[in-house]
């Protein structure tokens, strides 16, 4: 098991470097820091002087990758990539372009974006399975065909106008819940139930078609029929067979998506004014702040990968003969 665990990590070195390779090229060599200072004080009327300063309080004045004027080590650590770029392998994520602590700010934001997204999360795949599995028992039924079109339907609806919907008629209509804000502890109940609902509901239609085709295709197999004819009830033959051999493709959509859960919603948190990292990033966006939007790109990646080995290991508990692989 630990080869199988280092030979996964070693796969996902050299894509993360390259990750971070293409970011910083995207970042400063496509897009110079002269473009992101005139970007960020306005493309008209700034003097070269104006530039030359907003470079030097974010340490963008340096050399892009060999500062040649340095002794030594510096020669390579005293450049734009050293410390904007390589520091990020050891999550030293710097200042951002305004000046804040961005390492403190994703410490700060991860919660706000775990209470939505975690909820959301858990409910969301009981939910979904659940309902596949009333129309597999179902299937080729009334039940089956209409929870299909229904899924379609849901499916069909965008996302926005769940969130639209959902503040209009349960905040503003019924005043059961607040529309946007966000508080700490006990308080923050209030203001994430209106959000994790919206994210079932939206997640049900692509959600259980997606399960319900994974229970029919194992239903079909020799080893279903056997248990059938054996004797055994419709519902042990779905609980005991199909649901425990159809964990590989659930673990596949629903591990890789764990680490993710961190980098939050960034439409659900926007809209519902939730300072969680979804919000972050698109605020360092619109505020073309640099910094926090490199930082949030690789960590969104070293996320990824990390959902990627989880998946990897998950395998092996589901079926020990990956472990060979």
């Amino acid at each position: 098991m630990l080869a199988y665990i280092v030979r996964r990590l070693l796969y996902a070195v050299p894509i993360l470097i390259g990750v971070n390779l293409l970011t910083f090229l995207l970042f400063f060599v496509v897009n110079t820091p002269d473009d992101m200072a005139r970007m960020q004080l306005g493309m008209k009327r700034v003097s070269e002087e104006a530039i030359t300063n907003w470079k030097q309080e974010r340490g963008y004045d340096k050399p892009v990758i060999y500062n040649a004027e340095a002794e030594g080590v510096e020669r390579f650590t005293e450049t734009i990539f050293f410390q904007h770029s390589v520091r990020l392998f050891v999550f030293d994520f710097g200042r951002s372009d305004s000046g804040r602590d961005i390492g403190h700010d994703i410490a700060e934001r991860m919660w706000p974006s775990l209470a939505i997204a975690l909820p959301t999360f858990v409910i969301g795949i009981l939910v979904n399975i659940t309902f596949a599995l009333l129309m597999v028992f179902f299937r080729a039924t009334y039940v089956d065909l209409w929870g299909v079109v229904l899924c379609v339907i849901l499916m069909s609806i965008s996302g926005l106008f769940y969130i639209i919907g959902g503040q209009y008629l349960v905040g503003k209509v019924l005043h059961l819940v607040p529309i946007s804000g966000y508080d700490d502890g006990i308080n923050a109940i209030k203001f994430v139930i209106l959000p994790v609902l919206i994210g079932v509901i939206s997640g049900i239609g692509s959600g259980t078609r997606w399960y319900r085709t994974i229970f029919l295709e194992e239903s079909g197999k020799d080893y279903v029929r056997t248990a059938r004819a054996k004797g055994l009830s419709e519902l042990q033959v779905l609980f005991r067979h199909v649901l425990r051999n159809a964990l590989i493709p659930i673990l596949t959509g629903a591990v890789v998506v764990l680490p993710l859960l961190f980098m939050g919603s960034l439409i659900m948190e926007s809209f519902f004014g939730i300072p969680g990292l979804g919000s972050y990033t698109i605020d360092a966006i619109n505020g073309q702040d640099f910094a926090i939007v490199r930082a949030m790109v690789f960590l969104g990646s070293v996320l990824y990968i990390l959902g990627l080995l989880l998946t990897d290991i998950s395998y092996t508990l589901v079926d020990p003969r990956i472990r060979l692989q």
